[in-house]
């Protein structure tokens, strides 16, 4: 079953169990994949796999992003909301590698594309950024990256 089946079955289930904060979660992520279907240049069809993947991993980004600036603020109510909405997204993607599974798949990367130095970050992030997408934080990555080869 497509992501969007799912959302859509999940839409369905929400409104049925009156969950309002489930509801509103599965509306956004529905309409993130509507807008990217109906984007200039899209093919018209459902959205491939992995590019529902990075659509889902945006939308937690955003969200995560958003509970720090409101933790920051004190703004309690808002934080709530936000992180309810990561964890229904979260259902949805990948499970998250822990820091020692990143590490190991980088070391992996770096033996493989044959990095020695800072100056081959830029080898090892495009490949460790298509083999960990969504199962890793870039930030994450990135740093464990620029530590490992300095």
């Amino acid at each position: 079953m497509s992501l969007k089946n799912q959302i859509e079955s999940g839409i369905r289930q929400a409104m049925l169990a009156k969950d309002p904060d489930r509801l509103r979660a599965l509306r956004a992520i529905k309409s993130m994949i509507l807008n990217e279907e109906t984007a200039p240049g899209a093919t018209g069809g459902d959205l491939a796999p992995d590019a529902e993947m990075k659509l889902l991993s945006k939308a937690a980004k955003q969200r995560r992003d958003s509970a720090d600036i409101f933790r920051q603020q004190n703004r309690a109510d808002l934080l709530e909301k936000e992180l309810s909405e990561i964890a229904v997204i979260e259902e949805f993607l990948p499970k998250q590698l822990s820091e020692a599974d990143i590490k190991a798949k980088l070391q992996e990367i770096i033996a493989r594309v044959g990095a020695t130095g800072p100056g081959d970050m830029g080898k090892v992030m495009g490949t460790a950024t298509k083999e960990l997408a969504g199962q890793a934080d870039g930030k994450i990555v990135s740093m464990l990256v620029k530590s490992m080869l300095s």
